[in-house]
């Protein structure tokens, strides 16, 4: 039986994949995001946002839906949530937001298809976490299509020098990402349906 250890070891090592855009993306995020609400306790959950590049229309991007779930509790999520998914086949992590173990730590899950691709990552937050800076970040780069441009130039090539190492390739687009995130930020950012 595989460790945690190798399991993480073989997760960070996946191919990377940078596809054109795909219209039916939006569609697999509400699929989803009606799936989480129609099978999870409703006073557990409270928002569900589509992030990243597959939230970008006309962006190139992993074709893996990045979804922000708003918890009440962390605690009640491994304790209540954690389980449901599980016994539907979602992969469960409790990784830590920043760098190497360093807390706060978020429930993480990732779906995959039936030939075993990655098809949504599901991050389970409370109301406080950084993570909801990231709204910022997507509505500046639909709001700003050249800057969009800019940033799927560098997923590309950042792609393509960091195929075998996930940890790599998202190292590689972090000071754009900053960079872009403080410029963002003081607008609201875009509500989900």
């Amino acid at each position: 039986m595989e460790t945690f250890e190798q399991k993480l070891a073989r997760l960070v090592k996946e191919k990377i994949a940078i596809v054109p855009y795909d219209p039916y993306w939006p569609e697999m995020f509400e699929q989803e995001r009606r799936h989480l609400f129609s099978c999870l306790p409703k006073n557990l959950i409270k928002r569900v946002e589509h992030f990243g590049s597959t939230a970008v229309p006309g962006l190139s991007a992993k074709p893996i839906i990045d979804i922000l779930v708003e918890v009440t509790s962390l605690f009640e999520t491994r304790q209540i949530i954690v389980p449901i998914l599980l016994s539907q086949g979602y992969e469960y992590y409790w990784r830590p937001s920043f760098g190497d173990d360093l807390p706060p730590f978020y429930a993480w899950f990732i779906k995959r298809n039936k030939a075993g691709s990655r098809t949504h990552h599901i991050h389970m937050i409370e109301s406080h976490f950084e993570h909801w800076q990231r709204l910022h970040f997507r509505d500046y780069l639909i709001a700003n299509p050249a800057i969009a441009r800019e940033y799927e130039n560098l997923k590309i090539s950042s792609a393509a020098l960091h195929q075998d190492d996930r940890e790599a390739y998202t190292d590689a687009k972090g000071a754009f990402i900053t960079r872009i995130t403080k410029k963002a930020k003081g607008r609201p950012p875009k509500k989900e349906p």
